[in-house]
């Protein structure tokens, strides 16, 4: 089961973090949230570890520059963006030492979820996006702390893998390891976690992950 822990931000939390392991990192580039990244930390993480550029509405422009100056691995977008706007960002390119070449940029599309959510939504987006997450729908785009009924998720026939999100703490891993969707691929965890906006507490984490093993 793949882990994302998101909303990171301070280096010596991020180089604890790192020391567990994540399959993803999640950085937010959206000024208005808690957990905005103004100063990126000085932190090497391992290539095998993938660092995910958190935007809302943001212009595909502003994006592929955060993408090149941090060297990206996903962008994910939770905000209004079009199945277009996510094309677009999978066939992106960028010029590199004079020449423009093609580069191999993720895509993943945040969704909220509330009871009445239409996950035929989702099937637009199948062609341009390498993951989905399914978030509670709540005031803020994401980092509401609170969860959504997790038996709709059974309403997703789609085959495009799909995160967990949404009020996750370590108390919930006996449910989800109890998930048994065949595109279900892990979990998105952000301010249950969290001893304030932007700081982990990394026990919590490390309990949270041996009990999903």
């Amino acid at each position: 089961m793949k882990i994302k822990v998101c909303g990171m931000r301070e280096s010596e939390n991020l180089q604890s973090l790192i020391a567990l392991e994540p399959d993803f990192i999640g950085f937010i580039f959206y000024d208005k949230s808690k957990r905005f990244v103004n100063d990126f930390p000085q932190v090497e993480i391992p290539l095998y570890i993938k660092k995910v550029g958190v935007f809302v509405n943001e212009t595909t422009e502003n994006i592929l520059k955060t993408v090149s100056a941090y060297n990206l691995d996903y962008v994910q977008l939770h905000g209004d963006e079009s199945p277009e706007f996510c094309l677009q960002l999978a066939k992106s390119q960028q010029v590199n030492n004079g020449f423009m070449e093609s580069f191999q940029l993720g895509v993943i599309k945040a969704f909220s979820v509330d009871e009445s959510f239409d996950f035929s939504k989702t099937v637009q987006f199948e062609q341009s996006c390498d993951y989905f997450i399914f978030d509670t729908k709540g005031k803020d785009y994401g980092g509401n702390g609170v969860k959504f009924n997790w038996e709709i998720l059974k309403n997703y026939n789609g085959k495009t893998p799909f995160l967990l999100s949404g009020g996750i703490s370590k108390i919930d891993s006996a449910e989800i390891v109890k998930i048994k969707h065949k595109a279900f691929a892990g979990v998105d965890i952000n301010s249950g976690f969290e001893l304030e906006p932007g700081l982990k507490n990394i026990d919590d984490i490390k309990e949270f992950k041996q009990n999903l093993l």
